[in-house]
């Protein structure tokens, strides 16, 4: 089963225009102030957001996870998750605790082996080990792509042209999980401290830390490469005087479609075109904040979330007058339409449908899907199904809930939303997928938008997407809502079992972190 990696990777990799490229994640407990407030995150490369990880689509990553964490009130293992990599044949490396790897312990290296496979586009990276990537275990991933078919369209696209929005928080989210799933008072999401841009933000009472600045010259035309890398927070994104050209979409090429501001819900991605044409000066970059009962902390002023824009030869300063906020033609998701949309008509193998609530009995709180809260197994899913030849959907427990799908499949989702406020962003693995339904506008089966992330309805709205089951793997889907996640609210498919224990790229450093993990005192875990 412990197959070489050597000859499974050149399996793999294209043989021309393909090349290694390394990473070295240092994590530890640094102290980090992105809004003027001290505090003790889970920090890569002593750098939030983390190290910017970039190649070209026919690369294979190769990121080193060196474990330094040790804070007592935190989560001292970690993993990594590559949000919106496909990992084909290696969905050892995709990260999800429980689901796809044991966590990696203290004092320990784990080197994530990642072939792109052709893969372009903007993704990123980020923890996925209950709560901890909101301590500041998160990047931005750029897979850049020689033979874009947008690339006559803009002039730069460097590591210039990235923008992370975040929402962030003061105390360690060990302690604040506990109290949201266990501490009764109405169960409510905690509330984050500020909202950043590039890593910089204020909170009401704070210091005026400088706005992230974002440079252009006049006359070029940028490709920016938008990310939420949130927690809960979602943002409503909008540049001063600027129209923006949507044409990636959560790592997928999409129809050029011009708008003055877009929602972006947590771990969505957007790259869009700014044409730098106005007259030089400096333009607000407003990012206000969308959640739910903010006045539950006074620290946080949604609206108060800026960069500046700033042309080359106007003056170092923010610009003249108060931030104007997004405003003009909002981004309808409906209207988007990819450049070769997959083939998804006809009726599917399987639909799945998919209603979720929220249960606070007591002092408890769930997030439960068609009433089941997803609980961690002790071994995770793949492990079972490589090692122990999980199969059918008994194989595993009911809090698993798991759903075993074969390859060549056309899988259909129903979510059906909750009633309690939020839209909820919920995300694939291994897969892109077509909204054939999305929260507004009409059905399309020819050429919907597709993406790996999707919002879900307030007041109980309903979506609806297809994807075809061509990547064997177990697959997380959840709402990426952080909180809502450790409190249950996801589902995993099985994707062909018979065809991971054949294909998958099995490690043997792989095979041995259970056992590593497993002999930890439950304060190192």
């Amino acid at each position: 089963m412990l197959r070489s990696l050597a000859f499974k990777f050149a399996l793999l990799v294209p043989a021309i225009l393909a090349a290694d490229v390394n990473f070295n994640f240092d994590i530890t407990n640094a102290v980090v102030s992105p809004d003027g407030f001290d505090r003790v995150g889970c920090i890569v490369n002593n750098q939030f957001p983390g190290t910017l990880v970039t190649a070209t689509k026919n690369d294979v990553l190769h990121i080193a996870n060196n474990n330094f964490l040790n804070n007592p009130n935190m989560r001292n293992s970690n993993t990594i998750h590559w949000h919106g990599l496909f990992q084909f044949r290696t969905s050892s490396e995709d990260g999800p605790a429980f689901v796809n790897q044991c966590p990696i312990a203290p004092g320990h290296t784990y080197t994530y082996d990642i072939p792109l496979n052709g893969q372009a586009g903007t993704f990123w990276y980020h923890s996925h080990l209950e709560s901890q990537y909101i301590d500041g275990l998160k990047g931005a991933l750029v897979i850049y792509d020689p033979e874009d078919p947008h690339l006559s369209l803009y002039d730069v696209d460097d590591e210039n042209t990235v923008i992370t929005l975040s929402d962030w928080y003061h105390l360690p989210t060990e302690g604040i999980e506990e109290t949201y799933l266990h501490g009764g008072h109405g169960n409510h999401e905690p509330i984050p401290d500020s909202g950043l841009v590039n890593g910089k933000g204020r909170f009401n009472g704070g210091p005026a830390v400088p706005w992230a600045r974002v440079n252009v010259e006049a006359g070029k035309r940028y490709r920016f490469r938008l990310i939420n890398i949130s927690g809960y927070g979602h943002f409503t994104f909008g540049i001063q005087g600027h129209q923006l050209t949507i044409i990636e979409v959560d790592g997928i090429n999409h129809e050029p479609l011009t708008v003055d501001q877009l929602d972006i819900f947590t771990a969505q991605r957007y790259s869009f075109v700014v044409n730098a044409n106005q007259p030089v000066a400096n333009y607000w970059i407003d990012a206000p904040m969308g959640l739910q009962h903010a006045g539950d902390n006074p620290n946080l002023d949604l609206d108060n979330v800026h960069a500046v824009l700033h042309y080359a030869g106007a003056p170092d300063a923010d610009p003249v007058g108060a931030p104007p906020g997004p405003s003009g033609v909002l981004l309808q998701e409906f209207n988007l339409h990819p450049l070769d949309p997959p083939d998804i008509s006809g009726t599917p193998t399987h639909v799945f449908d998919l209603d979720f609530s929220r249960d606070n009995a007591g002092d408890d709180l769930a997030w439960k899907i068609n009433d089941i809260q997803y609980l961690a197994p002790v071994i995770p899913t793949l492990n079972n199904i490589i090692f122990n030849g999980a199969t059918q959907a008994a194989d595993f427990g009911t809090p698993e809930h798991t759903f075993v799908i074969k390859q060549g499949d056309l899988i259909e989702v129903i979510l059906h939303g909750s009633a309690n406020g939020h839209t909820h962003p919920f995300h694939l693995h291994g897969h892109a997928f077509s909204v054939v339904q999305s929260q507004q506008g009409p059905r399309n089966e020819v050429n919907p938008p597709q993406r790996d992330v999707v919002g879900v309805g307030v007041g109980g709205g309903t979506v609806v997407f297809r994807f075809r089951a061509d990547n064997p793997g177990p697959w997380f889907l959840h709402c990426h809502i952080d909180w809502h996640l450790v409190a249950g609210l996801a589902v995993v498919f099985a994707e062909d079992p018979d065809a991971m224990r054949a294909n998958q790229i099995i490690k043997p450093e792989w095979a041995e972190l259970c056992d590593i993990y497993n002999a930890l005192p439950e304060s190192q875990k």
